[in-house]
C-alpha cells in the first residue's frame, strides 16, 4: 500500500468521524432549542446569543491558533452572505420546533444532500458517481420515510411543516456558496467565526423587531443561562469540525451530516424530550446507515474536479 493510499483512507476515516460528531451535534444543538423554548426563553434572542458566543469563542481559537486572519472585502462578503445563509434555516428550525417538534426539525435536514449533490453535479464540482448515487437515494429514502410518517401525525400545523420543508434548499444553497466562495488565505477555524457572527447579524433585526420586549428573558432565569452555555459550547465545537469536514470533504460530503443529524435527533426526540416514536423508525435508521456508508465507499473511489480551486474573486 503506498503512501498516497495511506494518507488517502486516513483522511477518509477523519472525514467520516467528523461526518459523525457534526451531525450529532447539530441535533443536539436543535434539541437544546426545544429546551430552552420549554423554558421560555425567546427563540431567536437564544439563537443569537448563542452564535454570537460561539463566534467570539472560535474568533479566539484562530488568533491562539496563529490563523491568518484577513479582513477585506471578499472575506466581508463571505461573512454576510454564508452567514444569512446559516441564520436562515437556523431560525426557521428554531421557530418551528415548538409547531412541529425537534424530532421533525431535525427530520428535514436528511435532504440536503440530494439538492447539493445535484448542484454539485450541475456545476461540475463533482462527477456522476453509482456508488454516491446509491448512498444518496438510499439515506434520502430513509429520511423521507421519517418524515413521511412524522408528518402524518401533525394536525394544524401544515404551515410549519412547508417551511421546514425549505430548510434543505437554504442549506444546499449554503454548502455550495461557501466551497465556490472560500478564501483561500483564511483557515477554517477564523471562517467558521466569520459565519457565526455574520449570522448573529442578520439575526438581529428579527430580534429587534419581534423579540425586542422578551430579551431580558435570557438573562431572568437559571434554566435558561445554563441552556445558553450549553448550545455555545455545542454551536463552538460543532462549526469547528463543520468547517474542516467541508475542506478536507467538499460540499456534497459535507451535507450527509443531514442524515445523521436525522437519526441521531430522532432518537433525542424520543429519548430525551418524551416525543413519540415515528413508524418505520428501525428501518429508516438502516437506510441512513446503509446510505451513509455506501456514499463513503463511493468518496474513497471518486476523485472529484478541485472545488476549493473556485473559490477565486
Amino acid at each position: 500500500m503506498t503512501n498516497s493510499t495511506l494518507s488517502s483512507n486516513r483522511t477518509g476515516w477523519y472525514a467520516l468521524g467528523c461526518l459523525l460528531l457534526v451531525g450529532s451535534l447539530l441535533a443536539l444543538s436543535l434539541a437544546v432549542a426545544k429546551l430552552a423554548d420549554d423554558a421560555g426563553a425567546p427563540r431567536l434572542g437564544f439563537l443569537m446569543v448563542a452564535v454570537t458566543g460561539a463566534g467570539v469563542l472560535l474568533l479566539a481559537l484562530a488568533a491562539v491558533q496563529r490563523q491568518p486572519m484577513k479582513l477585506d472585502r471578499r472575506i466581508i462578503e463571505y461573512a454576510l452572505v454564508s452567514g444569512a445563509l446559516f441564520a436562515l434555516p437556523n431560525a426557521l428550525g428554531f421557530l418551528a420546533v415548538r409547531h412541529v417538534g425537534a424530532g421533525f426539525v431535525s427530520l428535514s435536514f436528511a435532504f440536503p444532500i440530494l439538492v447539493t449533490w445535484m448542484l454539485a453535479v450541475g456545476l461540475g464540482m463533482e462527477r456522476m458517481n453509482p456508488l454516491r448515487l446509491s448512498g444518496v437515494l438510499l439515506g434520502l429514502s430513509g429520511g423521507v420515510l421519517l418524515a413521511w410518517a412524522k408528518a402524518g401525525g401533525m394536525s394544524g400545523a401544515q404551515g410549519w411543516v412547508v417551511l421546514v420543508l425549505a430548510i434543505p434548499l437554504i442549506i444546499a444553497l449554503g454548502n455550495i456558496y461557501r466551497t465556490l466562495r472560500w478564501p483561500g488565505e483564511a483557515g477554517p477555524v477564523y471562517l467558521a467565526a466569520l459565519m457565526l457572527l455574520g449570522g448573529a447579524l442578520a439575526l438581529a433585526p428579527f430580534v429587534l423587531a419581534f423579540e425586542a420586549r422578551q430579551f431580558t428573558q435570557l438573562l431572568g432565569s437559571a434554566d435558561v443561562l445554563r441552556l445558553l452555555f450549553a448550545e455555545v459550547a455545542v454551536f463552538t465545537v460543532l462549526y469547528v469540525f463543520y468547517f474542516v469536514l467541508q475542506k478536507i470533504a467538499g460540499p456534497v460530503y459535507l451535507s450527509q451530516i443531514g442524515m445523521v443529524a436525522a437519526l441521531v435527533g430522532t432518537l433525542i426526540a424520543v429519548l430525551l424530550l418524551g416525543e413519540s416514536v415515528p413508524p418505520f423508525l428501525g428501518l429508516a435508521g438502516v437506510l441512513v446507515a446503509l446510505g451513509a456508508g455506501l456514499f463513503h465507499r463511493g468518496a474513497s473511489h471518486h476523485t472529484s474536479p478541485p472545488t476549493l480551486a473556485l473559490a477565486k474573486p
